[in-house]
């Protein structure tokens, strides 16, 4: 047979990526331009700029898969190399040394006291790519020199926007998990309240409200997110195989994907790593202070499937192969300690509360010692958390040496623990023990509504909470306001997850203000305390600087000291948590029926509050 027939036959009855070398087969190359680096490996072609550090190009099976539409085009670090002071791009990796295995490059701008992207901080950003690896890995690493003055970290993350031409599906969780409107749609749809919300007049979705806050979530949730498409058959996710460069703990909510709010509408993915969108952290650096922080690697998956969910669900298969990795033996020369450079911390909880029989639910982290910063507003450290098992046991792996102080919170408990303080050793595994924790109470429980969990999600529609205008809808579910009756009422249908003020007539667009709104609960006591009474409420979603709260028509309010954190107007169900604690004489209380009221002040419809829990405890009886 003629040489050129007998390939072709072969190719027929092998397959294509069987008579020729797969991509798993082939070697990684790096090549340098005057502007650009570009990295492939035989899957996958990465273009990345050598001033600004941005990822300007993505492709796979000849498709471009980068966005350049909308807003910020491409592949981007929030904080940019460009306007550095000294610059420096170069090859980190050279796959020429390491038989075509991997090559990395480097986009270095150091700030020499002047400000780079509005920090005085140094900044190096690189990416990565391995032989038969379907993705590419980027990190960037934030320093601050001794000789710096005072600054602070802004708003950070890394972001791509996507071709809208190619991708139609976008997947944060399982209740997100489906086909998104167009860029033209968005562009052709009517302002509602905020600049990020639309109503859709075009397209499958006409009629819908499109609000970029609606497909947040709780980064310790979602390791895996991207968009894919269901005419071209890939797939790009956003993977983080460690949360320990992440901000504000295991329940902080982010932006993750939505369509860009900008003309062109772009399909967009964000991984922040200091978020403030629903309360959160802050980064401050004092003058003179050494400071370094590596964020990543983050792994930017792209994969083939027959439709949306399978590649999903391929992506969500990728997760654990990449936490196996972590932390990852080919970074080099920035702090990150290696895996015998780290260690694992074990212990076990018993837990000493009269109302909490087992841990549901329960979390246990290691986190800088409280200070300037706690746990939930600390983008400066590295965090570790886990979840632990019904009997209180943990285990923490791939520590970073360094001090920390130890944080649980469980499902059933208001408050946290908040442990000791102690130093990990390099590759110095720690074995904790069993640690006593023994919850705070201030008396007798009368009664309790919700679940104290940190979240809403437990009320009248929490499970749905992440729809644009849920607030608009609160006066037509309960025209009367809220009268929730202990031992009646359900508080999965009878309290709402979210106390706003109250609309009188129609309101399609969320503009505008509504009256006070007053939520009741009636309950019944025995004897009066001869001692005092604490209304115990968790927040979790606040938007007004004072909550009134009156028992049986007297004054014992009101709440003051609450802090914005956007999660009513940002579509949420959980922001940073705080405990706000009322105690009044006991006396106002009295044997046979009770109430307690509650209001939120009149004011814009997104104004409010989300409770997590109430808890009412009272003294001497």
């Amino acid at each position: 047979m003629h040489r050129a027939l007998l390939s072709g036959f072969l190719l027929c009855s092998l397959g294509f990526g069987s008579a020729l070398s797969s991509a798993a087969d082939l070697p990684v190359s790096v090549t340098e331009e005057p502007g650009t680096f570009t990295l492939t490996n035989g899957y996958l072609t990465a273009k990345v700029d050598r001033v600004s550090g941005d990822l300007t190009s993505l492709q796979v099976k000849g498709l471009e898969l980068m966005g350049y539409g909308s807003g910020h085009h491409a592949g981007y670090w929030e904080q940019s190399t460009a306007r550095a002071a000294r610059l420096e791009s170069k090859i980190t990796i050279d796959p020429k040394s390491n038989g075509g295995d991997r090559a990395e490059v480097s986009i270095k701008g150091w700030s020499d006291g002047k400000p780079v992207s509005g920090m005085l901080c140094d900044l190096e950003v690189r990416y990565t790519i391995g032989r038969g690896e379907k993705g590419v890995y980027t990190y960037a690493i934030f320093t601050h020199q001794k000789s710096y003055g005072l600054t602070q970290v802004g708003e950070s993350r890394f972001g791509a926007k996507l071709n809208g031409k190619i991708f139609d599906w976008m997947s944060i969780d399982a209740k997100r998990n489906n086909y998104m409107p167009t860029g033209y749609d968005w562009d052709h749809g009517t302002d509602l309240n905020m600049k990020e919300a639309r109503r859709l007049t075009t397209g499958r979705f006409a009629g819908r409200a499109e609000h970029k806050y609606d497909y947040s979530a709780v980064q310790f949730e979602i390791p895996a997110f991207g968009w894919a498409s269901t005419k071209e058959k890939v797939g790009l996710y956003f993977i983080n195989p460690s949360m320990e460069y992440l901000s504000s703990g295991p329940l902080h909510p982010e932006l993750t994907g939505h369509l860009d709010d900008n003309a062109g509408g772009d399909p967009t993915l964000l991984d922040y790593w200091r978020g403030t969108h629903y309360g959160g952290s802050s980064l401050p650096l004092p003058a003179g202070e050494e400071w370094t922080k590596v964020v990543g690697p983050i792994f930017v998956y792209v994969n083939e499937g027959p439709d949306g969910n399978a590649m999903y669900q391929d992506a969500l298969a990728q997760v654990p192969r990449e936490q196996a990795k972590w932390p990852y033996a080919w970074v080099r020369g920035v702090d990150y300690p290696l895996k015998k450079e780290r260690a694992e911390i074990s212990g076990q909880l018993v837990l000493q509360d009269p109302l909490v029989k087992k841990f549901e639910h329960l979390m246990v982290g290691l986190a800088y010692p409280d200070g300037e910063l706690n746990w939930q507003n600390d983008a400066k450290h590295y965090e570790f958390w886990v979840k632990g098992d019904e009997q209180g046991r943990f285990k923490i792996p791939n520590v970073r040496p360094g001090k920390y102080q130890l944080h649980a919170f469980v499902d059933g408990v208001m408050g946290e623990l908040n442990g000791a303080v102690f130093n990990v050793q390099p590759g110095g595994n720690l074995e904790l023990g069993r640690i006593t924790w023994k919850p705070v109470h201030y008396g007798r429980q009368v009664w309790e509504i919700g679940i104290p969990n940190r979240s809403g999600s437990e009320f009248f529609k929490g499970d749905e909470y992440f729809k644009w205008g849920w607030y608009l809808e609160y006066s037509k579910l309960f025209p009367q306001d809220v009268t929730y009756t202990v031992g009646k009422s359900d508080y999965r249908k009878d309290w709402f997850f979210e106390q706003v003020p109250h609309i009188d007539g129609e309101n399609l667009t969320g503009q505008g203000r509504g009256r006070a709104t007053t939520w009741t609960i009636q309950f019944q006591m025995n004897s009066v305390p001869s001692g005092k009474a604490t209304l115990r409420m968790g927040l979790c979603g606040v938007s007004v600087r004072t909550l009134g709260v009156q028992v049986n028509g007297h004054e014992a309010g009101p709440v003051t000291g609450l802090v914005y954190n956007a999660t009513i107007n940002r579509d949420g169900i959980a922001g940073s948590w705080v405990e706000k604690d009322l105690t009044f004489d006991g006396a106002l209380l009295k044997a046979g029926n009770n109430v307690i009221t509650l209001t939120v002040p009149a004011g814009g419809v997104t104004s409010g509050v989300i409770y997590d829990s109430l808890r009412l405890e009272v003294e001497g009886q």
